[in-house]
């Protein structure tokens, strides 16, 4: 059995399994014939050249995806194959970022950046109290793995916290009660997976609803906004954004976002520390070793998601 890896980490820990390991980092790069692939693990962030590939691996059975999102590939991928998802990889690591996000507005420090930069000391009298997270009501929007994560963190920082998700359960409001949760919320969290329904779901009316002074934290796909609707409302000073995920995605140099000074934007790095592909691989490890006992997946991708 041959299986491909994205990258030339650790490849001696799928040793005790019987399989070839070989690394394709990209289309362009492939190490030998596809046509005999029976496992494929795609680079991160996986788009187009990539998923055309599969189209000439007649073998193939399993794609295991490193990311959390699979809106890449579902509806793309080849009769008879199974896609699964990076569901547990990102959970730390994207919380973290979400939460370092919400500090980072609530502790006005773009201001103090601004200033660094200018080498002047902005004094209190200058940017006034800052708000603090403690005591914000924080509306999670998505309250999968990764949800979880962050709200275990929030509550250490003694927020209060509300998750949403596609169908409600106990302690989980369904996506039909975000017209009245929406006016309740200090930060609104975006950490829904991109689909047919949710692509462009924050739009003015969503935003609207969101409370004066409110931050909208989007740490799951940019066309989940509706970037033109969220313009208006950051460029009137009504609301604020932290945004690790844009569209259009590289947000090009110039765009009006990158100007307003209540936006925080990072590029798309919300899951990317040291310890993110040790944790990949670990799943990818698992989840071949499933397959070559017959036991099921994993994350098995089932409709949009």
């Amino acid at each position: 059995m041959k299986i491909w890896l994205p990258y030339p980490y650790r490849l001696d820990s799928f040793a005790d399994l019987a399989v070839t390991v070989e690394v394709c980092p990209s289309p362009a790069e492939t190490p030998s014939d596809p046509g005999d692939v029976e496992f494929f693990v795609p680079p991160f962030l996986s788009t187009g050249p990539v998923v055309q590939m599969t189209a000439k691996m007649p073998a193939l059975r399993v794609i295991q995806l490193l990311s959390a999102g699979a809106d890449a590939w579902v509806g793309r991928v080849p009769a008879g194959v199974t896609l699964c998802d990076g569901r547990g990889v990102h959970n730390s690591s994207t919380a973290e970022w979400a939460l370092t996000a919400i500090l980072t507005h609530m502790r006005t420090f773009p201001a103090f950046i601004r200033a660094q930069a200018k080498g002047h000391w902005l004094s209190r009298d200058e940017i006034g109290l800052a708000p603090e997270l403690t005591g914000k009501n924080v509306l999670i929007v998505g309250a999968g793995a990764i949800g979880e994560a962050l709200a275990t963190r929030l509550v250490a920082c003694e927020a209060s916290v509300v998750k949403v998700a596609r169908t409600a359960r106990d302690g989980v409001y369904g996506i039909d009660g975000l017209p009245a949760l929406l006016p309740t919320a200090d930060v609104v969290v975006l950490l829904l997976p991109l689909t047919v329904a949710t692509t462009g779901m924050v739009d003015a009316a969503f935003l609207a609803r969101m409370r004066d002074g409110a931050l909208l934290v989007n740490a799951a796909r940019g066309p989940i906004v509706v970037t033109e609707a969220l313009m208006a409302e950051v460029g009137s000073g009504r609301l604020a954004a932290a945004l690790d995920v844009t569209d259009p995605e590289p947000l090009p140099d110039g765009h009006p976002l990158w100007s307003m000074p209540n936006v925080i934007i990072t590029p798309h790095v919300g899951g990317a520390v040291a310890g993110l592909l040790a944790r990949a691989y670990a799943l990818a490890h698992a989840q071949l070793r499933r397959y070559i006992a017959g036991e099921p997946l994993e994350n098995v991708v089932t409709g949009d998601y």
